[in-house]
């Protein structure tokens, strides 16, 4: 490795109201400069609330999957289906989001969102068995997704202006993150209350309380960024997100490791549905835990996350082997109480790692092409998660519950030593030529 990490800087991206240097993440205004404003306040409210719905709908789709079929490779095709789209629609989504206004986009997905939520809470109320029902939601969901968050992210620009940036991006990076822990944790609890039905209702809800928030945004407050506007999505468009990617090799690997976590890692709602079911025997009620307090971990990792002042690339890795590694325990622990624990951890280094890499893009893609780097950046993401539950199903069907998440954690584990090899050399390259 490197004796210095690399800089986690944002490249210049200039607003129409602010035009004040940005203050380095974990500086004083961590804090208190983005939450002065009155439409951050608010979107930080819509964007936690609204990723524990979209993770509540996911993890209540994979339950139901389980229930109808009684297989985990099932499960793990509902993961895929619920992220694979992400993989065709993501390049175009970031033209979408670099060429039109965030703030109706973000209102169209949400009502898409609550629509899917509503309908198969009417469905499954109403004892709807035909698996490929829910499939189907899975698809439109994945779409749907692909598109949001590119636009969720991009949209913190607006809203907070170019001081306040690096700030707002790990709180919202942190609390996006947060969502998507407490999300099934809460799905677990109505879903063993009362039902998957119960759950898809509450996220419909859910979907019409961050439409309202969306709409209470101050337009004239916003600080819009430069977009190309007054253009048609074309092909040169979609191929500046690869270009800009490509000539950062440190960009590049950030993305590459966290496609490859999300594969190898984020397997929670096959890997604990299994364990609750097959391992523990504790049904409903025990995936209702084992996902409560891997989101109490997680917003300990997120709070940590954005308070760190320098995180570095080297910090990033190695929160990658640790993740892995915290995994692999975990699946070797001979009570439910000790993996219960192990749960905790494995919550924290799964949010350490998920900012800090989502900060350290956001920060380094220019204010045009945001975007469209953010549209790879989640299509690897999710879509290796995607991957990675047909894996992690496989894997439980054939060789056990604690075997695939053995070998899933070492495959993190190994991803991270790749990565970390590539970018030591990378850094050593760079030091010759500035030699």
């Amino acid at each position: 490795m490197s004796p210095r990490p690399f800089p986690l800087r944002p490249q210049s991206a200039k607003s129409t109201k602010s035009t004040t240097p940005a203050p380095r993440v974990g500086s004083t205004e961590t804090w208190h400069y983005p939450l002065r404003h009155h439409n951050y306040r608010i979107f930080v409210a819509l964007s936690l609330v609204g990723s524990g719905g979209v993770w509540m709908q996911r993890l209540a789709q994979d339950w139901l999957v389980l229930q109808l079929t009684g297989s985990p490779a099932a499960v793990g095709l509902a993961v895929a289906l619920q992220f694979l789209p992400m993989l065709v629609v993501g390049p175009l989504s970031g033209v979408l989001v670099d060429l039109f206004p965030k703030r109706r986009i973000l209102l169209a997905c949400q009502a898409v969102a609550a629509l899917l939520a509503a309908g198969l809470a009417v469905w499954n109320a109403m004892g709807g068995t035909d698996v490929w029902v829910v499939y189907a939601s899975c698809i439109a969901l994945g779409i749907t997704s692909a598109i949001d968050g590119p636009a969720r992210q991009v949209f913190v620009n607006e809203v907070v202006g170019d001081a306040g940036l690096p700030a707002a991006i790990g709180l919202n990076s942190a609390v996006a993150q947060l969502g998507a822990m407490a999300g099934p944790a809460l799905a677990g609890v109505v879903i063993a209350q009362a039902g998957p039905a119960a759950a898809f209702a509450a996220n419909a809800g859910i979907g019409a309380a961050v439409m309202v928030m969306i709409v209470s945004i101050r337009p004239g407050e916003l600080h819009h960024s430069p977009e190309v506007r007054g253009q048609e999505p074309r092909r040169g468009q979609i191929l500046a997100g690869f270009r800009f990617v490509r000539e950062r090799p440190p960009l590049l690997l950030t993305m590459l490791l966290a496609g490859l976590l999300g594969a190898f890692g984020m397997n929670g709602p096959v890997v604990l549905a299994a364990f609750a079911d097959r391992v523990w025997h504790s049904g409903p009620a025990g995936f209702g835990l084992f996902n409560t307090v891997s989101a109490l971990g997680a917003l300990v990792g997120a709070l940590v996350a954005t308070r760190i002042k320098r995180f570095g690339r080297k910090g990033i890795v190695a929160s990658a082997g640790l993740f892995g590694l915290t995994q692999l325990l975990a699946a070797l622990m001979p009570t439910q109480e000790w993996f219960v624990v192990m749960l905790m951890v494995v919550g924290f280094m799964t949010l350490l790692f998920l900012t800090s890499a989502a900060t350290a893009v956001q920060l380094e893609a220019g204010a045009s092409v945001r975007g469209r780097v953010l549209a790879l950046y989640f299509p690897l993401l999710l879509g290796g998660h995607a991957l990675g539950g047909l894996l992690a199903g496989w894997l439980t069907e054939d060789f056990g519950v604690r075997a695939g998440l053995v070998v899933t954690g070492a495959l993190g584990m190994a991803s991270a030593a790749v990565i970390g090899f590539l970018l030591w050399r990378y850094s050593v390259r760079r030091a010759r030529t500035a030699a």
